[in-house]
């Protein structure tokens, strides 16, 4: 396998707070997303109130890392989504259908205890190139 890259886009937000991680690294065929939150590039508070408008931020946030890489969206094979709150499934649940294509990938979903800056949802994800 070829070497990693690391991949950086000014359209999706920079590592939280300066902590030593990539957006993504690709390496060979793959690309590896960094956990993304509702954060807008060069805004430090998290975007809208409900799930469903942190889930579209979020998702704007994949897209833009996944193109900069060469990928997209509709080349996902692997997410892990991150919840504060397992309640908020539907309403996550309902955005990410629209967004990841006919071919869903493979997906773990977690409830956790609390997520950076009072964050409802995080996504991380492995695609193709």
């Amino acid at each position: 396998m070829e070497g990693k890259t690391a991949v950086r886009t000014e359209e999706a937000p920079a590592p939280f707070q300066g902590a030593p991680y990539s957006q993504a690294i690709r390496a060979g065929d793959f690309v590896f997303v960094s956990g993304q939150l509702a954060l807008q590039p060069d805004h430090a508070e998290i975007v809208g109130d409900s799930i469903e408008e942190q889930t579209e931020q979020v998702l704007a946030n994949l897209r833009a890392i996944l193109e900069a890489a060469g990928s997209g969206l509709d080349s996902l094979i692997k997410t892990t989504v991150y919840l504060a709150d397992l309640g908020d499934f539907a309403g996550m649940n309902e955005v990410y259908a629209r967004h990841v294509g006919e071919v869903p990938p493979a997906r773990a979903t977690i409830e956790v205890s609390a997520l950076p800056s009072g964050a409802k949802v995080e996504i991380e994800a492995v695609a193709t190139v």
